[in-house]
């Protein structure tokens, strides 16, 4: 039976404990962060962040505007290495390997660990071409037309666009966009999926349609998400990690920490830390 968590005064958000969340010691690590922290211009953005995330799961990383929860996310592919002046401390294992380490290829590391932004954004190409893209790319052209059937199956969009491989992908609506880019992040066959406010920019309906895609696709995918939806991070993810600002230094500044990270229905029935307790219950944040 769903438990109703109050998230503020006026709202409540059902939160439906997440049965088949394996105990600790039947989760397989995908990514073992130790001590990460992220300096744009030499200034943290996140300081000191260990954690591990699980494979087949949903992992949500909730917070207030600023605390890093993007960057965080982009350190796991090495997006930020885009990013003039980046610079990460400490240890990103993927399956025990440094993505950091000597002779780690970035292009290699976002084949495996695909994302999705927080705006769809389509090539201004066809529908046919924006899931292909990839695979041309990787020279995974073998069997193009199954492969890219079966990505546009699996985001639970082949149905709607079939007849109409050919058009524009910018024709279709804000969430068969999304959907679309979900298609070609996941035709690649990566490993992992980040999601960074994947439906902060969709209607309800388009919304529901990507929560649902996410606990079909958790068979075969690892998923990481940005949200700062109370209500979305509690329905679709397995484990949260909440991020807060540090107190400032004695510079002013503040960055980006990790204050709390367990199973969903325990950040949000039980949390272990009063800072985690104000965030979830609408009292500050």
């Amino acid at each position: 039976m769903a438990t109703a968590v109050t998230i503020q005064p006026e709202r409540r958000v059902d939160l439906t404990p997440q049965a088949t969340l394996p105990p600790p010691e039947r989760r397989e690590t995908v990514f073992d962060i130790r001590g990460l922290t992220a300096r744009y211009g030499g200034v943290p953005a996140i300081s000191d962040v260990s954690m591990e995330i699980y494979e087949n799961l949903v992992t949500a990383v909730i917070g207030p505007s600023g605390c890093g929860k993007s960057t965080f996310i982009r350190c796991l592919n090495r997006m930020n290495d885009l990013v003039p002046a980046f610079r990460a401390e400490g240890e990103i294992l993927y399956h025990g390997l440094d993505l950091h380490g000597p002779g780690i290829d970035p292009v290699a590391v976002r084949r495996r660990i695909g994302m999705v932004f927080q705006k769809p954004n389509p090539f201004p190409k066809s529908i046919y071409d924006n899931v292909a893209f990839g695979l041309r790319a990787l020279g995974m052209k073998d069997g193009l037309d199954g492969r890219v059937e079966h990505a546009l199956t699996q985001a639970a969009l082949w149905d709607e666009v079939k007849g109409r491989l050919k058009m524009s992908a910018l024709e279709l609506s804000g969430g068969q966009q999304q959907r679309l880019c979900i298609a070609r992040a996941i035709a690649v066959e990566p490993d992992v999926v980040l999601l960074d406010e994947p439906a902060s920019a969709l209607d309800p309906i388009a919304t529901s349609s990507i929560e649902d895609l996410m606990h079909e696709l958790k068979r075969d995918y690892t998923f990481v998400i940005v949200t700062h939806n109370m209500q979305q991070a509690a329905r679709v993810a397995d484990m949260t990690a909440f991020f807060s600002l540090s107190p400032a230094g004695e510079d002013g500044r503040r960055s980006g920490m990790l204050v709390e990270y367990d199973a969903t229905q325990k950040i949000f029935t039980t949390p272990a830390d009063r800072r985690t307790e104000d965030y979830v219950t609408g009292r500050f944040g």
